[in-house]
């Protein structure tokens, strides 16, 4: 596995350690370098060893995963030990990172909805469109709003790099080895072409899922709610299209429109906790509209090399997305204007995001010893939350407008030492106009306002190599989101309240330090990190079981961890994986000003121990093996103990056989042991309704060919 961890920059000044000119100047650093998109570090051709860590999911890892499962989640979790495990449901609530949300990208556009987070940003794209996955841990600002616990950028396939055609066409099917009605299957096209200053790449991605099983056969609940992936059809198209003006500027546009609806012919039958029995589901026809995502994103992106000395990257974009919730006769969606008895009805999250990027770096100052990039984004998010049955608004418009220039620089005094820093400063403006609340909530009117915010987030960050195998690093820097501005505000119930008077709209500024050493051999290479993140005014997810859904609190927030990895080769062919990950979060549940209650498991990740084994036996064959333990926890509130997490591990693996001619062939099987297990939220936070097992054991046969 060709999985690359390395410390990369301090957050923000991620855009700049590691220049050509500084790498060729300490010819005693030996260490690997590992090359980074510019979409993620803001840094045209940055690589080098940086005072952060940065894990890249290169196409080969990717593909391991996805011979075992489909979903994308659970690939990032299986190399990521700090990310939390996935619900295996189409929301990725409570998949954090180091204790934060992530901020999804796709090629620097941002995927992930501060103002309403409907947990759908993990599912924006095919899989088939991916060519590697680059992961900046721990809160930044380097990207602007929404990166509390980190960036996960998805970078999408390229073009040939020469003149010339390539097509890639993989088609798959899988099916659990007990239960019913567990079929599933999809196909991929892909195109990617160059010939002369133009280039091509485009693709199609179709996909049918089947009902999931546990490991005693039994179909797991849907979650009509939230949206499942079960009983699911999903489709993707994708669009590159460049021209290089000459060997220095060049133009891309790229669109990708996906879409993945549910079918709607199950329903859930509720488990129950207390006799741990999980939630199973039935046939019949969900009321309403099953739940769905539609996602656009689109971006033109504009580079010129020499520009006044150094390079300039310009990216205007545009996403939309429309996120439909299942339906119920839920407590909040009474109202009694609608008529006595139960009103049945459904929500829909809908936002726009537009913004643009521009950055100028400039390499070989001060005798190479120093490079600086200047820049500034720009950027405009208007959501809402609707209830589509009654056309009411649960969430009223709200658009956030922010601006944010930036300086980092990043110096060389000894060729043994980089220093990094650098300011941001963040300008930002929330427009709400004059709303009603629901009845449920004592339907009050709300004033509406427009507070602004600014913030100035400052990076500082060093390496010190000791030696051409040994260095160690340390970095601080500050991440700047919102809180769920949307839960927020549809959840106000007293009158004479306003929007620019309301505390809990107050943004979520983290620091985050990180310290640690690496050491890279010839056949070994190992990194051990430890990181704290506090936030004064934090925002923590709390579950309301009557009703199906997540409320914030406003708490002060302290979340810290370990993080250690290992690779062996020991033999040509053969290497040998290992990651462990400690995780520990606490906040002021009673707002006395003191840390006294555990986050739980919409909030954290359980300690985690993941192993691999790749072997490739021969020209012809080759075979993986992973194996993840989630560790046991018990969870406190006030000294109470308020939940547990009885733990679990999961093996699966895959077989591949390269025909040549015929194409690659792998069967991959998930959960080999066909262990029996309630997934980590649903033990922790779930209740009767959303008791969730895990997937029992899957076996999948995968096609490619690449001609």
């Amino acid at each position: 596995m060709s999985l690359a961890v390395r410390p990369l920059v301090p957050l923000l000044a991620l855009a700049l350690a590691g220049t050509a000119q500084a790498a060729d100047q300490i010819s005693a650093v030996t260490l690997e370098r590992v090359e980074v998109s510019e979409s993620t570090l803001r840094m045209p051709q940055s690589q080098g060893a940086l005072p952060t860590t940065i894990t890249v999911i290169t196409a080969e890892d990717l593909r391991q995963q996805l011979a075992i499962n489909p979903d994308l989640s659970d690939a990032i979790g299986a190399l990521l030990p700090s990310f939390a495990p996935s619900t295996q449901k189409l929301s990725s609530r409570g998949q954090t990172l180091r204790g934060r949300n992530p901020l999804y990208m796709i090629d620097g556009v941002p995927q992930s909805s501060p103002l309403r987070n409907g947990s759908r940003d993990a599912y924006t794209i095919d899989p088939a469109m991916i060519e590697r996955i680059e992961i900046v841990e721990g809160s930044n600002a380097m990207q602007g709003l929404g990166a509390a616990g980190g960036i996960i950028n998805i970078i999408t396939r390229r073009a040939p790099k020469r003149d010339g055609v390539r097509q890639e066409v993989t088609a798959n099917a899988s099916a659990p080895t007990r239960g019913g009605d567990g079929l599933g299957y999809g196909a991929s096209y892909l195109l990617a072409a160059r010939s002369g200053a133009f280039e091509l790449v485009a693709g199609a991605a179709w996909r049918q899922r089947g009902m999931y099983s546990d490991a005693k056969g039994r179909l797991i609940g849907v979650d009509g709610t939230q949206g499942d992936l079960m009983d699911s059809t999903s489709t993707d198209g994708f669009l590159k299209l460049g021209y290089d003006f000459t060997d220095t500027r060049h133009l891309q546009l790229t669109v990708n429109r996906f879409d993945l609806k549910g079918h709607g012919d199950y329903t859930a039958v509720p488990g129950d906790m207390a006799n741990d029995l999980p939630t199973t589901s039935v046939r019949g026809k969900q009321p309403g509209d099953a739940p769905r995502n539609r996602v656009l994103t689109s971006s033109l992106d504009y580079r010129d090399t020499a520009l006044a000395g150094g390079e300039l990257r310009a990216q205007l974009y545009h996403q939309k997305n429309r996120e439909l919730f299942g339906g119920g006769t839920f407590g909040t969606f009474q109202d009694p204007d609608y008529g006595p008895g139960l009103l049945f009805d459904q929500s829909q999250n809908v936002s726009t995001k537009d913004g643009a990027r521009l950055s100028w770096a400039r390499r070989g100052l001060l005798d190479d010893k120093l490079t600086v990039l200047a820049g500034a984004d720009g950027y405009r998010d208007t959501t809402f939350q609707e209830l589509t049955h009654t056309g009411r608004h649960w969430v009223p418009d709200s658009t956030y407008t922010g601006w944010a220039p930036f300086l980092q620089a990043e110096y060389w005094p000894l060729h043994t030492l980089s220093l990094s820093g650098g300011l941001r400063r963040e300008h930002g403006t929330l427009d709400v106009s004059t709303f009603r609340t629901l009845a449920a909530y004592n339907g009050v009117t709300v004033q509406g306002g427009s507070p602004s915010f600014s913030k100035t987030l400052p990076n500082l960050g060093a390496v010190w190599y000791l030696t051409g195998q040994l260095n160690l690093f340390a970095s601080y820097a500050e991440g700047y989101t919102l809180p769920d501005v949307g839960r927020v505000l549809r959840a106000i119930n007293q009158p004479g309240q306003s929007v620019a008077d309301f505390l809990d709209l107050k943004p979520v500024v983290s620091d985050n330090r990180e310290a640690g050493v690496e050491y890279l051999g010839e056949r070994a290479g190992a990194r051990l990190s430890y990181y704290v993140s506090r936030s004064r005014l934090g925002s923590v997810l709390v579950f309301d079981a009557p009703n199906q859904v997540y409320n914030v609190m406003r708490q002060r927030v302290s979340i810290s961890g370990w993080e250690a990895r290992a690779n062996w080769q020991p033999l040509d062919g053969t290497r040998l994986d290992a990651s462990f990950a400690i995780n520990r979060g606490r906040s002021d549940r009673n707002g006395d000003g003191r840390i006294d209650s555990d986050l739980d498991g919409a909030n954290i990740a359980p300690n985690r121990l993941n192993l691999s084994w790749t072997q490739r036996w021969n020209d012809a064959w080759s075979s993986y093996l992973q194996l993840s333990h989630l560790y046991s926890r018990d969870f406190s509130t006030l000294g109470q103990r308020t939940a547990h997490f009885d733990g679990y591990g999961t093996a699966d693996a895959y077989v591949k056989w390269h025909t040549g001619s015929a194409g690659d062939w792998t069967l991959g099987v998930q959960n080999l042991a066909n262990k029996q297990y309630i997934n980590y939220v649903s033990q922790t936070v779930g209740d009767d309704d959303s008791y969730y097992a895990g997937r029992g054991r899957v076996v999948s046969l995968t096609w490619q060919q690449a001609f």
